[in-house]
């Protein structure tokens, strides 16, 4: 997440007095109207068709083949790394395991980043001890962490996901509470209670909505960071060696020694990588533009 995107998240949500379906529908209409945001949904949308079709795009790449280390070609549209196996097909299926490990790790870390967010937020006397340990998280030297934690436990799916939500978790309390924050306050938040609507009630009926699209713009930026978190984990063969990403991709070739002389075994899921990071951020900040009534009048 971008410091400039990150800072606007953060900014007042209330006072823009967004609140039902007509304000949804405005910022549909402002979303649809930039061609950036509307391309990058489309190449994210791509991303997931090809995710969930992979075993009708390419067969799954297993076993060995003569043509070892054979640069792309119509028999071949991304090569065959150092047991000739098609580099195509493991973007493909890569594609499944990436998607499938960000979106477990980011509702993950969407789930407890926005309890303790709302609950910092809302029950004022735990408020100081969920932003200490918001700040503290915050403050650990993550990617260390992670190697180790993922070291100790075993290289799987499962564990990898634990350890990419875990330390994923703060950034998404951090910018809730701060969004949360700003409508606790409100006078309609104090009427709720005046009128005896339960703590559960006023979560559920205000404080929630309210602090959704701050929620829907997180998701797909803790998505993309977990895809990222993964591919470096694998990268370093701390992923799951029984299924294919494209950080194993990476490391395969890494082992391997053609990651030097054969350029087609990293660039093509370096560029899946990039690709579905670059869509996921400009999607974000589209989405936040559209639903900022200051912007839209711009």
């Amino acid at each position: 997440m971008t410091a400039a995107l990150e800072q606007d998240l953060t900014g007042d949500l209330a006072p823009r007095g967004e609140v039902g379906e007509p304000a949804r529908r405005e910022t549909w209409e402002a979303f649809r109207r930039n061609p950036m945001g509307v391309a990058s949904a489309a190449v994210l949308g791509l991303l997931v068709v090809v995710a969930l079709a992979a075993p009708l795009i390419a067969d799954y790449p297993s076993g060995f083949s003569a043509d070892v280390l054979r640069e792309p070609s119509a028999a071949h549209w991304f090569g065959t790394d150092n047991l000739g196996r098609d580099i195509f097909g493991q973007v493909v299926w890569g594609t499944r395991v990436s998607m499938f490990v960000g979106a477990a790790a980011s509702a993950l870390a969407i789930a407890l980043g926005v309890v303790v967010g709302v609950l910092s937020a809302y029950v004022r006397r735990v408020d100081a001890i969920l932003r200490m340990v918001v700040d503290l998280s915050l403050s650990l030297p993550v990617l260390p962490l992670m190697i180790l934690v993922a070291a100790l436990a075993g290289p799987s799916l499962p564990t990898i996901i634990l350890v990419i939500s875990f330390f994923s978790w703060p950034e998404v309390a951090r910018v809730v509470r701060a969004q949360a924050l700003a409508v606790v306050g409100l006078p309609y938040m104090d009427a709720a209670r005046v009128l005896g609507g339960g703590h559960g009630w006023i979560l559920r009926k205000h404080l929630l909505p309210a602090v959704a699209p701050v929620i829907s713009v997180t998701v797909v930026l803790t998505a993309s960071r977990a895809v990222l978190s993964e591919a470096g984990l694998s990268f370093l063969g701390l992923g799951d060696p029984t299924s294919w990403s494209w950080g194993r991709i990476l490391y395969e070739s890494q082992q391997s020694g053609s990651m030097t002389s054969a350029w087609w075994t990293t660039l093509f899921p370096s560029i899946a990588i990039l690709v579905l990071v670059i869509a996921a951020t400009l999607v974000a900040i589209a989405y936040n533009d559209a639903r900022n009534p200051r912007t839209r009048e711009d």
